[in-house]
């Protein structure tokens, strides 16, 4: 369909933001449109309008796709609309094609949309490679951004001038920074022990516990079906886990019980997880529940659920299991990466006698 370009623009209206869907009259757009659950006219704004969320934004995207409807993705920048940026949509989709996390597609769109704002007027294919080094002057100097988040702002843009535009990458390279060698932070298997005792919620325990007892990522977590759970095998199917591969993990012994009283009391109808109307749970609960049980065992340490899988993974160590096996149930690609939990068991390093020791033996000082 080409007859009728759809324009797509977020707005705020009586104080709720809105996506509103602009084209010139065409009855068969209307009709396709109207499938939308929550769309409504607007006489005042001659346009059609849905409450802005990001459910509502693939769906309207999706639903142009299929019944292939040329469309234009417009951000305002601000409420006095003193001018508008325009958002390659293509950018997201061809994340989506190329089976990007939600999470990567979530952080990369977030990130290009905050570059095509600094460059204000100027179109983001007329970027430059000077343009970009004062971006990250910018997110550096005065947003005060992490590494990581550095990091991740350049290859959302070179996703954008490698992928979408399929541009030389000399043109926009850029020097990215060192991150620093931090060494994982553990709890030890007390301080487990007290975070499971005090979830009080069967919910929540089974969430920590599952998260510890098979060193899963949170996003991975928050992606188990209810068959993942290869009961029978004690293994968890992970599906398109980080690099989009799958694999296998444990499922420990002791979690069997606390499973069948999950499934059924909460009787997850899709995903194993589920939240608010069957969705899938997020994340910021699971952080939020260990936050308070960790409180309330006492430690006063900020504790993250990526803390419980470094736990796993050094915990195994210490009991001997081979730095392979573990590995491959973490789901690394480099041994070096697994390697690094060898600097942080304690066990290991208590193995280890002082040259102190060895000399004066029974002697003293």
């Amino acid at each position: 369909m080409t007859n009728s370009n759809v324009i797509l623009e977020c707005t705020t209206h009586k104080g709720n933001s809105q996506i509103t869907i602009r084209f010139i009259y065409n009855k068969e757009i209307i009709n396709i449109i109207k499938n939308l659950n929550g769309i409504k006219w607007s006489k005042s704004l001659k346009s059609w309008y849905l409450l802005k969320s990001s459910e509502n934004i693939n769906k309207i995207l999706n639903l142009l796709e299929n019944h292939n409807i040329s469309f234009t993705n417009r951000i305002i920048r601000n409420q006095n609309k003193k001018h508008i940026t325009t958002f390659p949509v293509s950018y997201e989709l061809l994340l989506k094609r190329k089976r990007y996390s939600t999470n990567t597609i979530k952080v990369y769109t977030s990130s290009l949309k905050k570059f095509i704002d600094f460059l204000d007027k100027k179109p983001i294919e007329s970027a430059t490679e000077e343009d970009i080094r004062n971006f990250q002057d910018y997110l550096i100097q005065r947003k005060k951004v992490s590494i990581s988040t550095q990091n991740q702002a350049i290859n959302a843009i070179k996703f954008y001038f490698e992928k979408v535009l399929q541009r030389d990458r000399k043109t926009y390279y850029i020097e990215r920074p060192k991150k620093p060698k931090q060494l994982p932070k553990v709890l030890s298997e007390q301080q487990i022990f007290k975070i499971l005792k005090h979830s009080k919620n069967l919910k929540h325990k089974f969430i920590l516990a599952l998260l510890y007892s098979s060193g899963l990522r949170i996003s991975e977590l928050l992606a188990l079906r209810k068959e993942d759970i290869l009961y029978d095998k004690n293994l968890i199917f992970v599906r398109s886990g980080k690099g989009n591969k799958d694999r296998t993990t444990i499922f420990a012994e002791h979690m069997k019980k606390l499973h069948n009283l999950y499934i059924n009391e909460y009787k997850p109808n899709y995903w194993l997880i589920e939240g608010f109307n069957r969705k899938q749970y997020s994340s910021s609960s699971v952080a939020k529940i260990l936050k308070r049980a960790a409180l309330k065992a006492g430690i006063s340490q900020n504790v993250t659920p990526h803390m419980l899988r470094h736990s796993f993974a050094t915990h195994m160590l210490e009991q001997g299991i081979d730095l392979r096996y573990i590995q491959n149930i973490l789901g690394h690609g480099s041994s070096k990466t697994t390697e690094i939990y060898t600097r942080v068991t304690s066990k290991s390093l208590a193995k280890i006698k002082s040259p102190l020791d060895t000399f004066l033996d029974n002697k003293t000082i």
